[in-house]
């Protein structure tokens, strides 16, 4: 029997050496395409706008109300009379310590006649002096401190009572009426009766200082050298200032009347701070203090 023989076949030791250097070469490029990875770390949180401040709330004094005037004092007459027909209870509590500011215009026809010029009725008025060369102002308030309207008996808190009327008391307006009267029927007509008005009460022990007691609050308006003395063309004003103050009751309004077919007369009682003259256009001709 013949020796068998076994036949190996080697590789060429280039061929090995070209698939070694292939691999090597793939291997450089696949690191050469490799992205590095950015570095990472945590996620800031976006910035946000500055937060507003909290309001700040300024805490002060009320705001004052305003000081009643002509039309408000009227208002609340007219409505404590209403009441005070109809038999029901009468309001005014809630204007008890307000302020008021309160002008009555006069000599809105001219000059009263000189022995007017100082009754004491409670209404303003003004007149020529002699010579005619300056013009009197004139008011002197009436006693009511007996009067059944104001006076509450031995109960009653004040010592004395001074009333101011409050003239043409369905016109609101602080201005002298513009309505022309019939010359034919004028003659002989006289004025509405007078139903409101402003008492400035004065408590028992209290200063006297204020007091008129029949004095009336004059002033003499001279004029100029050269100066033509002239009647105002829209009158005077009486400018009367303080608080309200309350009756017995609790309230600043008090009315009556002797039947109820009559215009009930309605009382505001009132503590005064400042009396004044002045011109139709607010200029101050003289004022009074009492308190």
């Amino acid at each position: 029997m013949g020796m068998m023989r076994r036949i190996v076949t080697i590789p060429r030791a280039g061929g090995v050496v070209r698939g070694v250097c292939a691999l090597a070469a793939a291997l450089m490029l696949a690191q050469c395409d490799r992205v590095e990875p950015e570095a990472t770390g945590p996620t800031p949180a976006p910035a946000s706008a500055p937060s507003a401040p909290d309001p700040v709330v300024v805490i002060g004094p009320p705001t004052p109300r305003a000081a009643l005037t002509r039309a408000d004092i009227l208002t609340a007459a007219s409505a404590a009379a209403s009441a005070y027909a109809a038999g029901q209870p009468q309001s005014g509590e809630s204007l008890v310590g307000r302020r008021f500011s309160v002008r009555i215009a006069f000599g809105c026809t001219g000059p009263a006649a000189s022995e007017a010029a100082g009754a004491p009725d409670g209404l303003a008025r003004w007149s020529w002096s002699r010579d005619g060369r300056a013009a009197r102002l004139s008011m002197t308030p009436t006693d009511w401190t007996e009067s059944a309207l104001v006076a509450a008996g031995p109960e009653s808190p004040w010592e004395a009572v001074e009333g101011f009327w409050a003239p043409r008391p369905w016109m609101m307006s602080e201005d002298c009426p513009r309505v022309e009267g019939d010359p034919l029927r004028a003659a002989g007509t006289e004025a509405s009766p007078q139903t409101v008005a402003l008492a400035a009460v004065f408590e028992k022990g209290g200063s006297r200082i204020g007091r008129r007691s029949g004095r009336a609050y004059a002033f003499t308006r001279r004029f100029e050298a050269g100066q033509t003395p002239s009647a105002p063309e829209d009158g005077y004003r009486l400018r009367l200032e303080g608080r309200l103050a309350a009756f017995p009751d609790g309230r600043a309004v008090r009315c009556q009347a002797d039947n109820p077919d009559q215009r009930p007369v309605c009382v505001v009682a009132v503590v005064l701070e400042r009396v004044a003259y002045e011109e139709a256009s607010g200029a101050l001709l003289s004022e009074w203090r009492p308190g």
